[in-house]
């Protein structure tokens, strides 16, 4: 993968790539949209936390395809306030390899239970 962040346009504001290219040939896996909730149910109350969660979901569906969280070559991320962004980046970069992937986190008003704060879908490429 090669991160693409051209000269001629403004740094990122954070830990990300502009782009990211992928050679011809490589396997790709899109995830769905992963919530911070537990296996047994449960859902922490931190952002944090359930960033940490959305990121642990993600690493076992990408170990189904035998890739890892550096694999990540795209973040989508949603977030239910701006006081969870800083949760949510934390758990971003603590998550994810060198180079950073592409990624856009936006600020939504909801998700289908109230106690849902982050939301993270991801598309990982690799040999």
């Amino acid at each position: 993968m090669t991160p693409l962040t051209p000269a001629s346009i403004a740094a990122p504001f954070a830990r990300y790539s502009h782009g990211m290219e992928v050679p011809a040939g490589w396997r790709l896996v899109v995830c769905s949209g992963q919530l911070g909730i537990a296996a047994d149910g449960s859902v922490p109350e931190d952002a944090r936390a359930q960033a940490d969660l959305c990121f642990a979901n993600i690493a076992a569906i990408l170990a189904e395809a035998r890739m890892t969280l550096a694999d990540i070559v795209r973040i989508n991320a949603y977030v239910t306030d701006r006081a969870h962004m800083k949760g949510y980046m934390d758990s971003r970069d603590a998550h994810v390899g060198a180079p950073p992937p592409a990624s856009t986190l936006m600020i939504v008003s909801g998700f289908t239970r109230p106690e849902f704060k982050v939301e993270i879908e991801v598309i990982a490429a690799a040999p």
